[in-house]
């Protein structure tokens, strides 16, 4: 096997890395997603990550103080606590 490709293969994953700048990760949000995370800021959630699928919306997840639940927050700033997919360990 090429190691360059090797490289490249481990160097497309991205999982597990925290972010260099957390307004990298508001990048992209409505106001309206904005407002909301700054509310549930005061509620010591954490905005984690934000899946970015191809030619749709950012997907901004957020966790609550002790990380044992997540949510999603939607384009018009509501909490979806029900988002549809799993969070892998």
């Amino acid at each position: 096997m090429n190691a360059l490709r090797g490289q490249a293969m481990t160097g497309r994953e991205r999982r597990g890395q925290a972010p260099d700048d957390p307004a990298a990760l508001r990048r992209g949000l409505t106001p309206a997603q904005l407002r909301a995370l700054e509310t549930l800021e005061h509620f010591r959630w954490t905005l984690k990550f934000v899946r970015r699928p191809m030619f749709q919306d950012p997907v901004p997840v957020v966790f609550d103080r002790d990380g044992q639940r997540y949510a999603v927050l939607r384009g018009d700033g509501t909490l979806d606590e029900s988002p549809g997919f799993r969070i892998r360990d």
